[in-house]
């Protein structure tokens, strides 16, 4: 037998799905926090030391909390070439924008406080919101039009073809149910990166940062129950029509999609995913009511529930979908015919067992580490440099 072979194709399948899922999520729980303190560091900081306890709490670790968003780029291109050129060709300037972001965020933290000049200061100030702002809301704006479908089709050699002018293909993506979307996930990471401040600072700091984040949590759930009745009355759902073959090419124009009914019968067939939408509740509730009580470490735990859940509903809804088609539902991904091959998969999923505890082990280092509060004290004291 072939080393390979150990497990089938299908399973492997199955596997890098939830793996992908797990490394989308990953960011979310890590650089999600970094991105929620810099849309809230011109609110929370009315003082250049506050906004530097701010930034000094994610200063030391938001490059590698990025390490994930890497691998997450990484996966979709090695183990799901179909959606690497599909989702990267056809959301291109919304990923420019959101890469400029990352970009110009990193030169704030580093170039900050290197001038004493106020004003100087205070246009990086805005520039950290911006690189943490925007990403933010366009990730969500990105997973709406996921939900929504794309207006593409896959030639007879599996080219993707784009409706639309070039700068329309941005636009396009505004639509009023990718940007509910985009304002969940925009809340939702600034109560994450409340419930952080609410960790690491204090004082005036930390209290600003708990009563916006009570608000931005409320905003999330809100939003979180407006889109689910969306998707349930308001959004078309795909299906596969006839029989589904799991271990077959990786050729999506071999399978028959249909459009219509709602995407939540997903809930019927599998009633064991509600799981995932009653962890966004649960975990937004209780992390506003941490936020509220002043609780630390359990509100922080209860954001990173809250974001697990309504990720992973997204996930769960759609599968086995991973990139519906509007123009073309029979050239829509899914998890069954978007794949590499079987062979890379396991090679993949070798290495995976091999590095991820690594990095797991490395970053639960670090925080062990880096553990504790930034103070005013420490700030005027020089301790720290950002």
């Amino acid at each position: 037998m072939i080393l390979y072979e150990l497990i089938s194709f299908e399973l492997l399948r199955v596997i890098w799905w939830g793996l992908l899922g797990v490394l989308l999520i990953g960011f979310a729980l890590t650089d999600g926090f970094d991105m929620g303190v810099g849309a809230l560091l011109p609110f929370v900081g009315k003082t250049d030391v506050e906004r530097r306890v701010a930034i000094n709490t994610v200063g030391p670790v938001w490059e590698g909390n990025q390490v994930w968003f890497i691998l997450g780029g990484g996966a979709i291109f090695a183990a799901w070439p179909p959606l690497y050129a599909v989702s990267f060709s056809g959301f291109y300037l919304a990923m420019f924008v959101i890469l400029a972001a990352l970009i110009v965020r990193a030169v704030a933290f580093k170039y900050r406080s290197s001038r004493e000049d106020t004003r100087w200061r205070r246009a990086w100030d805005w520039v950290l919101f911006a690189g943490g702002a925007v990403p933010a809301l366009l990730f969500g704006v990105a997973v709406g039009n996921v939900l929504l479908g794309v207006p593409f089709h896959l030639t007879e050699d599996l080219f993707p073809m784009y409706e639309g002018t070039f700068y329309g293909k941005f636009l396009g993506l505004l639509r009023p149910f990718a940007l509910l979307a985009g304002v969940v996930s925009f809340s939702m990471l600034l109560m994450h990166g409340a419930a952080w401040l609410s960790l690491k600072a204090e004082g005036v700091v930390a209290l600003r940062a708990r009563m916006i984040g009570t608000w931005a949590g409320i905003v999330a759930a809100a939003g979180y129950a407006l889109a689910g009745l969306w998707l349930a009355f308001g959004v078309d759902g795909y299906a596969i029509i006839g029989e589904v073959v799991r271990d077959g090419p990786s050729n999506p124009l071999y399978s028959e999609v249909a459009r219509g009914g709602s995407w939540l019968s997903a809930y019927g067939e599998r009633p064991w995913i509600a799981v995932a939408p009653a962890m966004g509740f649960v975990g937004i509730t209780f992390a506003v009511l941490g936020l509220r009580a002043g609780r630390e470490v359990s509100t922080l735990l209860w954001s990173k529930i809250a974001i697990l859940g309504i990720i992973s509903s997204v996930g769960l809804t759609m599968f086995p979908f991973i990139l519906p088609s509007t123009v073309d539902p029979s050239s829509s991904l899914t998890v069954w015919d978007s794949s590499s091959s079987h062979q890379t998969l396991f090679v993949m999923l070798v290495m995976t067992a091999i590095f991820m505890p690594l990095i797991l082990a490395y970053t639960a280092w670090v925080y062990k580490v880096l553990w504790g509060k930034v103070t005013e004290e420490q700030i005027t004291g020089g301790g720290h440099g950002y």
